[in-house]
């Protein structure tokens, strides 16, 4: 077979993978929709597979149109890619800083072809260019590299392709470019930026593949463990939360205080169990306002409700359940129109040595009692 032939073949290995992870996100995005991302992430890998395609196949014809087609995919592909990336996060730059940074490439490139005809600015212009706009995202995803495994892998891929950028180029190329076509593509620079792309580029993809998918499967969780009507955790949600606490922390000092409304049977009873769904969601709403970010909500079952509170003793979850007690008497709640009032009873224990969440519950459980006069919490003692 032809040398040619054989090369050209070799070379766009690259892009056909590229292409596949282009796919790849594409049918991720048809999963979960809402993941606009993906899209962006899936037109990097198509738009770089096509500037590689340009430059390997010499398409366009001519030096300065391929020179420049190649260039805009190929810079393209890299600002959809980060911003694929930062936009996950929250964080993305916006398309009008994404255009103003192509253009700045585009012109640069188009200067030092027509007017300074230089093929060593440009090859450093577009590397070092990529590796600070990786450098730049990664800046700015710093928290990643203190989150889960998946977002720390996802950090320092990115951080290393980023890096890579700037030594690969200096000891490939240094400072003078190969004087053809042909022996830029037989140089070191080139073999290198083939090798670099084809294992940190997919090692690159498929940690934004791992981390798609982790985003997916903790939304799953999420509904798994929601309990739609109040916003909270269900009792599965609620009970895994504490367990886990437990297995970490073990028997550090946190309280758990219950919530029981009273009468509430009543309320579906007389108003319409739409009525009672808007009192529990309005209760679930205040519990999930008065508490911190670190504090467990959630709704057990009916009208019981259940808030863990770490770092937290007895006379603090006390305070805590009365203010809560007060705050639900004293609200008007909408949907009931001024027909009544409604009223919860709570009770607080503290963690024992040896407490697993069941004797916990157990015990705050036992000391609460539904009441038929007015709405009290129940406290005990730790001991």
């Amino acid at each position: 077979m032809n040398g040619v032939i054989v090369k050209t073949t070799l070379q766009l290995i690259t892009p056909g993978i590229l292409f596949v992870f282009g796919v790849t996100f594409v049918c991720a995005w048809f999963v979960e929709k809402k993941r606009n991302y993906l899209l962006l992430l899936a037109g990097a890998c198509v738009l770089f597979a096509l500037g590689a395609m340009s430059q390997i196949l010499g398409l366009p014809p001519g030096a300065g149109a391929n020179a420049i087609v190649s260039g805009a995919l190929y810079t393209s592909a890299v600002i959809a890619a980060v911003e694929g990336i930062l936009v996950r996060s929250g964080k993305g730059l916006g398309p009008v800083i994404d255009m103003a940074i192509l253009a700045g490439f585009v012109l640069l490139l188009a200067y030092f072809f027509y007017i300074d005809r230089s093929l060593i600015a440009r090859v450093y212009i577009q590397n070092f260019g990529y590796g600070l706009l990786m450098l730049i995202a990664a800046g700015r995803l710093t928290a990643l590299a203190r989150g889960p495994y998946v977002d720390r892998a996802l950090f320092w891929v990115l951080l290393l392709f980023g890096l890579h950028f700037f030594p690969r180029t200096l000891l490939t190329v240094g400072f003078s470019a190969p004087i053809d076509k042909t022996a830029f593509g037989n140089s070191t620079f080139w073999q290198a930026l083939q090798l670099s792309l084809a294992v940190l580029g997919a090692g690159l993809a498929l940690a934004i593949l791992a981390a798609a998918v982790s985003d997916m499967i903790d939304d799953l969780r999420r509904e798994r463990d929601l309990d739609l009507l109040t916003g909270i955790l269900n009792r599965r949600g609620f009970q895994e939360r504490v367990a886990a606490h437990l297995h970490k922390h073990g028997s550090s000092r946190a309280a758990l205080a219950l919530c029981d409304i009273d009468h509430f049977k009543s309320i579906n009873d007389t108003l319409g169990h739409d009525v009672g769904d808007g009192v529990l969601g309005e209760v679930g709403r205040m519990l999930r306002s008065a508490s911190r970010k670190r504090d467990i909500v959630g709704r057990l079952g009916g009208e019981e409700f259940a808030v863990f509170l770490p770092d937290t003793n007895e006379q603090e979850a006390f305070d805590y359940a009365e203010r809560l007690r007060g705050a639900i008497e004293q609200n008007s709640f909408a949907v009931l129109g001024g027909a009544r009032q409604v009223t919860a009873s709570f009770g607080v224990g503290t963690l024992q040595p040896g407490d697993s969440w069941a004797s916990l519950y157990k015990r705050v459980d036992g000391r609460l009692t539904k009441r038929s006069g007015p709405a009290a919490t129940a406290q005990f003692p730790a001991r």
